[in-house]
């Protein structure tokens, strides 16, 4: 149970690892970090700040269905080891889909995705 809770907790942060990248280059720009109106800051953001702020977007969208997956999976009593090497599996295309969608790695980045979404959703059908 602790690989389940521990790549919850994983999962929840990965927006965070995308605003590292983000927030850095919001403060290079002229003006530094605007802190006031952050997103329309963002908005103007091209290149490597736009994909930053698209991975953020999607591990904030992404993580609901993971967390909804994990706890149908625990709820229905499925294979803990399965459900471990799912969550485990899910966590690794996640970081993956971030690490490609900054280096501007589409194909890879659609991949990873699909892979996640696909363990999120595999885990939702343990319970059937």
């Amino acid at each position: 149970m602790t690989i389940i809770v521990i790549c919850l907790i994983i999962a929840a942060f990965t927006p965070l690892l995308a605003k590292a990248p983000l927030g850095y280059l919001q403060a290079k720009q002229e003006g530094g970090y605007d802190n006031n109106n952050p997103r329309a800051q963002q908005a103007g953001l091209s290149g490597l700040g736009a994909r930053a702020l698209a991975a953020q977007n999607n591990a904030f969208e992404a993580f609901p269905t993971f967390a909804a997956g994990v706890l149908i999976a625990l709820w229905a009593e499925a294979n803990l080891a399965t459900v471990q090497l799912l969550c485990v599996l899910h966590i690794v295309a996640r970081l993956c889909y971030l690490t490609f969608y900054l280096a501007n790695l589409a194909t890879l980045r659609s991949l990873s995705w699909m892979v996640g979404f696909g363990c999120a959703i595999a885990l939702m059908a343990l319970a059937l």
